[in-house]
């Protein structure tokens, strides 16, 4: 910026002078057009300078940065998308840190889920301050796992013709249409319902989506905002909270202002111009009537911290008449004296495989016997569980000119996920029998306050749906962590009678609890031990797996089912 300029605009800044008086040092030397684009600056720079509601990056010394670019072709425009608002998936405050890419998927002891997640529909004009209320919103709350969803992801993909109209900016991005309800509401209704969904990414300066696609997965709170966020009778219906953020329209130009040019690289000349045509009157026909159907208006956008707050204090009271204890008890006594379940398969007891036992359950075992043995049981497991997959006649040729009719895998692919800590030990035994299998890992841990298990990591291979799926966990004593594992498989689609679920060791009570909850899952295991202790530990067991593996201490009170922390 010339010194010039920045004198100017610094003398303008005097918080001694009036807003005419400051737009007044601007007329001397300069032309209309740049009078008026100058005072749009400088407009910015008195709101964020007054405002209770800082701008990102504001600040002493950030002058240069309030003046848009009138020329965008001196440098490279930005690519922007829609998701830029839900990045990154960890946010931190304070408090706590809270995981915006993942939730605590919580399901009762018959494999059902017990609650849905609650819903706040954010609505408001352009650039009125949704995010900056939803952000906030989510800082008060102090709840661990939060989406921030954007309605701006589900801009409908324009036809060639909508390009050249939006290229002129004469394309209508603020009207009803624009906008892929049909896409839009049954992916909400998923989320609500704790699911998997996939949403588009948007690009605003090609006006279509992108090829790769964001994988969400739900949550206890949703926060959905956008500016149709209240324009369709089937979305309302999902909202479980309606807020309205009521932002004054001077400030909501200058915002969008700032925000199109500089950031998704488009000239002043056509921002006024798409505002005057579409965005105000748009705001007037469509958004604004829909305050009256809000619970709670905002005035003013995040700097209403009273609204906030007692917007935080309701939430919290729903979420507490929905919240569910983990039952371990119930779990416990729901099959007590029923047969074992034809889905379960116990690997034969062989002198082999019984002194193979002996030696990993002997407390004074090395780690080096534990693990050499703990491995040949597992290759033997793993051997076990693949005679279940399907598999079809294949006639091949023998080098002797001979036909041989044999069996090959009948399916598109095998897909080994592991439940960490302990489960990933099985994968170099899955690796060494199928060549090339793709792995996926989860992390699940118990929450000691709530009893409850917590999902705090996720990473599946892609298309994981179409696959024959060995979840591979060491010991199970509850069944609560597989259960838990399933679920999340089968919210991504995977078909039950395609899930194994292979375990070094398990209870009586962890298969009767995830065969009763999932009874086409096929239960795959070296031993099934009748009894499980107060501390719901497998007796007589074989300690700590995980511990004992990796040379790690157990604390006092563990459990064979816990995780180590996750790391980030």
């Amino acid at each position: 910026m010339p010194s010039k300029l920045c004198d100017s605009l610094n003398l303008a800044l005097d918080p001694c002078l009036t807003t005419t008086q400051s737009l007044t040092l601007f007329t001397w030397n300069y032309s209309a057009g740049d009078i008026f684009l100058l005072s749009l600056s400088l407009l910015w720079a008195l709101c964020e300078y007054n405002s209770s509601e800082p701008i990102s990056g504001g600040g002493e010394g950030s002058l240069d940065r309030l003046l848009p670019t009138v020329n965008s072709g001196l440098s490279p425009r930005k690519r922007t998308t829609s998701q830029c608002k839900s990045e990154p998936p960890l946010l931190r405050t304070s408090k706590r840190t809270i995981y915006t890419a993942g939730r605590p998927p919580w399901y009762n002891e018959h494999g059902t889920q017990s609650k849905e997640a609650f819903i706040i529909g954010l609505c408001g004009g352009s650039a009125s301050g949704k995010t900056t209320v939803a952000r906030k919103i989510i800082e008060a709350l102090d709840v661990p796992w939060v989406v921030l969803l954007s309605m701006d992801s589900f801009y409908k993909v324009l036809t060639p013709e909508q390009q050249v109209l939006a290229a002129s900016n004469d394309y209508n991005f603020d009207h009803p249409d624009a906008f892929d309800f049909g896409l839009l509401v049954p992916t909400l209704r998923k989320l609500k319902q704790g699911k998997s969904v996939k949403i588009p990414v948007y690009d605003f300066t090609t006006h279509g989506r992108q090829k790769d696609w964001k994988t969400v997965y739900g949550a206890s709170v949703i926060i959905f905002e956008g500016i149709m966020s209240f324009a369709d009778k089937e979305l309302l219906k999902i909202l479980d909270m309606k807020i309205f953020v009521d932002t004054d329209s001077d400030i909501r130009l200058v915002r969008r202002l700032r925000r199109d040019i500089t950031e998704r690289g488009r000239e002043i000349e056509g921002v006024i111009k798409q505002y005057n045509k579409f965005v105000k009157p748009a705001f007037e026909q469509y958004i604004e009537p829909t305050m009256r159907l809000a619970d709670i208006v905002v005035p003013r956008g995040g700097g209403n911290m009273v609204a906030i707050d007692l917007i935080v204090q309701h939430v919290h009271s729903q979420l507490e008449e929905r919240k569910l204890r983990w039952d371990m008890a119930a779990l416990a006594s729901a099959h007590q004296a029923q047969p074992l379940p034809q889905t379960l398969s116990v690997l034969e007891s062989t002198p082999q495989v019984r002194g193979m036992h002996t030696i990993i359950r002997n407390k004074d075992t090395s780690r080096d016997e534990f693990i050499f043995y703990s491995k040949r049981l597992m290759r033997l497991l793993i051997e076990r569980a693949l005679s279940f997959l399907p598999s079809q006649i294949h006639i091949v040729q023998t080098p002797q000119g001979q036909d041989y009719e044999g069996q090959t895998f009948h399916g598109k692919r095998i897909t080994g996920v592991s439940i960490l800590r302990a489960g990933e030990t099985m994968e170099p035994a899955l690796r060494a029998v199928c060549k090339d299998v793709r792995i996926g890992k989860i992390l699940i841990q118990t929450n000691q306050d709530t009893g409850e298990p917590e999902l705090h990591y996720l990473r599946l291979p892609r298309d994981i749906s179409e696959d024959h799926v060995i979840l591979m966990d060491c010991t199970v004593s509850t069944g609560a962590a597989a259960m838990m594992a399933i679920r999340v498989l089968l919210d991504h689609d995977v078909q039950e009678d395609k899930i194994l679920l292979v375990s070094l060791l398990m209870a009586e009570m962890g298969v009767h609890s995830v065969a009763y909850a999932f009874p086409q899952v096929k239960i795959i295991t070296t031993a099934v031990d009748k009894k499980v202790n107060a501390l719901f530990h497998i007796i007589p067991g074989i300690g700590n797996f995980g511990d004992r593996y990796f040379g790690t201490d157990a604390p006092p009170d563990w459990s064979d089912e816990e995780m180590d922390e996750p790391s980030y």
